[in-house]
């Protein structure tokens, strides 16, 4: 089944590009009435391939692309050869390496910065204290239940920030408490729930050290990111 969804995507692929060159051949655009399914699905595969191939815009020469798809679909003999074609593959892929990876530094260099200057005026506040470590938290509410030790297993609350206020993640949305051990998750939060007494509400400011360093983690958090957590300890799961 699998393999029969890659060969309907990689038909979408063909004919929507093979109609891109019918297109680009009249240099005018036609006028298309979608009225079937395989009409209307063309389409939207057309959409994707073109939405796919605008992230790399400055890369693609889109004459010679659709001439490489006219070749292939219709058996004709390549302008290169399997070997040189691979090469180029080889070679395009590290190009795409190297170009994120400078991204991502130059994102990582500017989370630093700003996560820096971010937790130096946090610390200022009179509600905020800082750890050794150097988390920072802020109390919300305090319980009075036993504190976690750091073998412990919790049930919490929480939500996610970065500190332009995007929101990364948070188990209120999925209406689901998370349950995890201390010992496997970032230092940020292993260390603070040690702090919290079941039935409290805490706020953490998390530097980079204690959370993911130099690693993203999924879409919204980046290099070097300074987190913002609200905790709430739910329970100590015996």
């Amino acid at each position: 089944m699998h393999m029969r969804r890659i060969s309907i995507m990689i038909t979408f692929m063909v004919f929507s590009m093979v109609f891109l060159a019918c297109a680009h051949t009249a240099q005018k655009e036609p006028t298309i009435e979608l009225k079937t399914f395989n009409e209307k699905s063309s389409y939207v595969g057309g959409m994707d391939i073109g939405s796919s191939l605008k992230t790399r815009e400055q890369d693609v020469v889109l004459p010679v692309l659709i001439r490489g798809i006219e070749d292939a679909f219709q058996g004709k003999e390549p302008l290169i050869t399997k070997e040189e074609a691979a090469q180029i593959k080889n070679e395009y892929a590290r190009k795409v390496r190297e170009e994120n990876a400078a991204k991502a530094l130059v994102q990582a260099e500017k989370n630093m910065g700003e996560g820096k200057a971010f937790l130096a005026e946090n610390a200022k506040k009179p509600e905020v204290m800082t750890t050794k470590s150097g988390l920072q938290y802020m109390v919300l509410n305090q319980g009075n239940g036993p504190k976690p030790g750091k073998d412990d297993q919790v049930k919490v609350h929480y939500v996610g920030n970065l500190i332009d206020g995007t929101e990364f993640d948070s188990s209120y949305k999925r209406n689901a408490p998370a349950a995890f051990n201390l010992n496997r998750v970032i230092k940020g939060w292993g260390e603070g729930l040690q702090l919290m007494p079941v039935g409290s509400k805490y706020r953490f400011f998390i530097p980079p050290d204690l959370a993911y360093g130099e690693r993203s983690a999924g879409p919204k958090i980046g290099p070097n990111s300074t987190l913002i957590f609200e905790v709430e300890l739910l329970e100590i799961v015996k």
